[in-house]
């Protein structure tokens, strides 16, 4: 398995693991209700600089050459700018341009983790969150955070792992989450 930086070349894929990570908070940032559409936005997104979606803050995994997974990341502080271009986009489309805040300003934030469904149960997941903990302490960062719902037992199991603890709880498009915390070093 590789991890690697993502590729603009893998774009529609990742838009639909984003999709599928995300589910109806990729409504809430592309004002979309339509699959395709969402996709399209979605990867878009994916394709733009300075946004929280693009490849440029995102990890992929690599099994066997194919695109396994990809991983979101961005510091918590750049989350506001990052949300700018979403926002106008929203405001484009006439639809409210409003979007949760997931990250505290002093995280390094993992914002989305997925993994195509062929390739679950193969540690791809695992070794995304390892890089991204690890781009963390070289940057000098002191903590990486993410949000997981309160029912996904099964994605808490392994951040918890990999240890990140509840710190506490956010509401993202009226779910709860946890908010969940490795402090590094």
């Amino acid at each position: 398995m590789l991890i690697r930086p993502a590729h603009k070349k893998e774009s529609h894929l990742a838009a639909i693991l984003i999709k599928e990570a995300i589910k109806d908070i990729a409504e809430a940032l592309t004002g979309e209700k339509e699959h395709s559409n969402i996709v399209k936005d979605l990867e878009n997104f994916y394709l733009q600089e300075g946004n929280r979606l693009s490849y440029h803050n995102c990890l992929a995994a690599e099994i066997n050459g194919k695109t396994a997974g990809v991983l979101v990341h961005y510091h918590g502080s750049e989350a506001a700018k990052l949300d700018e271009p979403i926002s106008d986009h929203l405001r484009k489309k006439g639809r409210a341009a409003h979007i949760d805040k997931e990250a505290k300003e002093t995280d390094f934030y993992i914002d989305t983790i997925s993994v195509n469904s062929r390739y679950q149960g193969r540690g791809a997941g695992t070794e995304l969150i390892q890089a991204s903990l690890r781009a963390a302490v070289n940057y000098g960062y002191a903590a990486v955070s993410l949000n997981v719902e309160k029912e996904n037992q099964q994605a808490y199991k392994l951040y918890s792992r990999l240890g990140f603890k509840i710190e506490d709880e956010v509401i993202i498009n009226g779910h709860v989450y946890h908010y969940l915390v490795n402090r590094l070093g």
